[in-house]
């Protein structure tokens, strides 16, 4: 499986981007900017595509497909439906539920077999959830520490309006499909759509 190792605020700080978007809770002391660096229109239409595809952690060939995808459902615009799609991703609604202290580690809680989804066990980070699903972790994995120490973490973390989050007992249920403006990511999705027409 291929992962993108560098570090992850020095990736911030390229992207211009808050770590607190990630869940961490570090702050990049070294400020960086591009003095007097004209970027070009594509420059800045790559950037946004790489803001999107670093803080949802997906490579390039799962993004290209939820573009192509999201380009043929027949709500909302290309550039909207992509953002949902990618805010769909199970590791994501882990994470948005509290579930994770970062995207990257509720996707190792799927990977490892820990979720369920409506009963059934899913280890795909991109498995795409729908309304009405419920999310739970495993029944022998609840009472790990670790969950102790992700929601001590998280618990102050608000959930979405889309999303119900038990914690007393580790479920949660997708209650719509979130809207643009329900997700708090900031990339300017049309320059994405806008790369990708060329």
């Amino acid at each position: 499986m291929a992962r993108d190792m560098s570090p992850v605020l020095k990736r911030c700080r390229a992207l211009g981007l808050e770590p607190t978007f990630l869940g961490i809770d570090k702050k990049s002391n070294r400020n960086f900017a591009r003095a007097g660096k004209k970027v070009s229109e594509y420059g800045t239409q790559l950037r946004e595509k790489q803001k999107a595809k670093f803080i949802y952690g997906v490579l390039e060939k799962p993004f290209r497909n939820n573009f192509e995808k999201a380009k043929k459902l027949k709500y909302g615009t290309a550039g909207e439906n992509l953002m949902i799609l990618l805010e769909l991703r199970l590791d994501n609604v882990m994470f948005r539920m509290g579930y994770g202290r970062t995207r990257t580690e509720a996707r190792q809680i799927v990977d490892h077999k820990h979720v369920l989804v409506n009963g059934k066990c899913v280890n795909i980070p991109s498995y795409q959830v729908k309304v009405g699903d419920v999310i739970s972790i495993k029944e022998k994995c609840k009472s790990a520490q670790r969950y102790k120490d992700i929601l001590e973490v998280t618990d102050g973390r608000t959930v979405p309006a889309w999303l119900e989050a038990d914690h007393e007992n580790l479920t949660g249920t997708v209650k719509e499909i979130p809207t643009r403006d329900q997700i708090d990511v900031p990339v300017n999705e049309v320059l994405i759509v806008e790369l990708y027409s060329k």
